[in-house]
């Protein structure tokens, strides 16, 4: 009876472990799964080493909407301070919603604002006149400022990106892609007065004339699980729009979504948002080499005995001392490319413990470059060359032998000669 007994418990237990593992797996696998979205296209990024993390049509050319008013609060960040005074100017009092002149209060002509208010104003409020009082203050007109746009996008390598309008109002010749965007995103994250204006949830704004607005931030995500800022985006032909920032036990990605559904409250947009988000915080790196494994093998020549005697041919594993990897995904995985370079190198310099090289692993806008050593070092090889030393070390010793035996001899006939001459 108490071995029956036993061996039902035995069963239950193994029956419940192997549930355990199967629900473990199968959590595991959900979590990791890549999301689907709305958005047309979308990418996120860590924000310190700049990798791609998640990646959907990175390159797609859209319409970027009100995210464009992260290219000019940097110009704005770039070019004055926040005591300034920027004036209310006609292009600005010409803007359409949102704006503060038409939603909030009328703002008259030459009135003036602090540079930080109209930051405010155009981050958070995502107001429309505010970016062309920016344009109209730092580049004396619209046309100016869009030189300057495209300058600066230029100069961050947005290659596939054309900026008409300051506040991103429709243009059929203003257009980005997410992965562009994101390098633009996180160069204005990494602005301290940008990035102070994102992260705030209300402000309150005032004019010369005495005229105040209180605004509140326009991403409804901001300060929930971690999102630390960011810049909403809405035209009927670009869609929903959302570029956010998170920070997670001190690490930050921040995401781009374009082209969402067109929604009430944006819920599809922020959904899409927090989906990749969450998803690029739980993803693992694919590990293409790992740490101690053989990158390559290096075939070297040489002579056991330097000057003379039979050449050698040796197999040396190359050999990475940390785990070469990258986030796979389809943007990552179509630039994906692996380059060894290795140093003039020889059998005696093999010292196992010093680099004889690098792998420069490049992916979509990311190049790291690991460090390569030999998994073989040279004394190794000369312990493999012992019985090739003790060969020469006989020869060598049978030689010396050899020469004094002959200089003896040559001496023993010499004296043998001289005894004969005296007698």
């Amino acid at each position: 009876m108490k071995n029956k007994r036993f061996f039902i418990l035995i069963i239950l237990f193994l029956v419940s472990s192997m549930s355990l593992n199967v629900f473990a797996a199968t959590v595991s696998e959900s979590t990791t799964n890549v999301p689907t979205i709305y958005g047309k296209a979308a990418i996120t990024v860590d924000v310190a080493t700049g990798e791609i993390i998640y990646a959907k049509d990175v390159d797609k050319q859209m319409y970027p909407a009100s995210t464009t008013k992260l290219i000019t609060a940097l110009l704005l960040a770039e070019n004055r301070v926040k005591t300034d005074k920027i004036k209310y100017t006609q292009s600005a009092k010409i803007q359409p919603a949102d704006s503060l002149n038409v939603n909030l209060h009328p703002i008259a002509l030459n009135e003036t604002m602090s540079s930080a208010d109209v930051m405010d104003g155009l981050l958070m409020y995502s107001a429309n006149d505010t970016a062309y009082m920016i344009a109209d203050n730092i580049a004396g007109n619209p046309t100016n400022f869009m030189k300057m746009m495209n300058d600066k996008a230029a100069k961050l390598k947005m290659t596939k990106t054309h900026f008409v309008t300051p506040n991103g109002l429709h243009d059929p010749d203003h257009y980005t892609t997410p992965y562009d965007m994101s390098i633009l995103a996180r160069s204005a994250f990494l602005n301290p007065w940008v990035k102070e204006s994102m992260n705030k949830k209300q402000s309150t704004l005032s004019t010369s004339k005495g005229t105040t607005f209180k605004i509140e931030n326009s991403n409804k995500l901001l300060g929930i699980d971690g999102c630390i800022g960011g810049k909403t985006g809405y035209t009927s032909k670009a869609g929903r729009c959302l570029v956010a920032f998170y920070e997670r036990n001190g690490r930050e990605i921040m995401g781009v979504v374009m082209g969402s559904e067109i929604y009430p409250n944006d819920t599809y947009v922020f959904n899409d948002m927090e989906k990749i988000i969450n998803y690029s915080y739980i993803l693992k790196r694919t590990v293409l080499h790992a740490n101690n494994s053989v990158v390559k093998t290096e075939i070297l020549k040489y002579k056991p005995l330097k000057f003379f005697g039979p050449e050698k041919t040796v197999s040396v594993p190359i050999v990475v001392k940390e785990d070469v990897s990258y986030y796979k995904n389809d943007a990552n995985e179509k630039d994906l490319k692996e380059n060894i370079n290795l140093s003039d190198i020889n059998v005696s310099s093999l010292k196992g413990n010093e680099s004889i090289g690098t792998l420069r692993l490049t992916q979509k806008g990311k190049v790291k470059t690991y460090k390569l050593y030999s998994a073989a070092a040279s004394g190794s090889l000369i312990k493999n060359d012992v019985p090739i030393y003790l060969l020469a070390g006989g020869i060598l010793v049978l030689v010396l032998v050899g020469i004094v035996i002959i200089i003896r001899t040559t001496n023993l006939n010499k004296r043998k000669r001289r005894r004969r001459k005296k007698y």
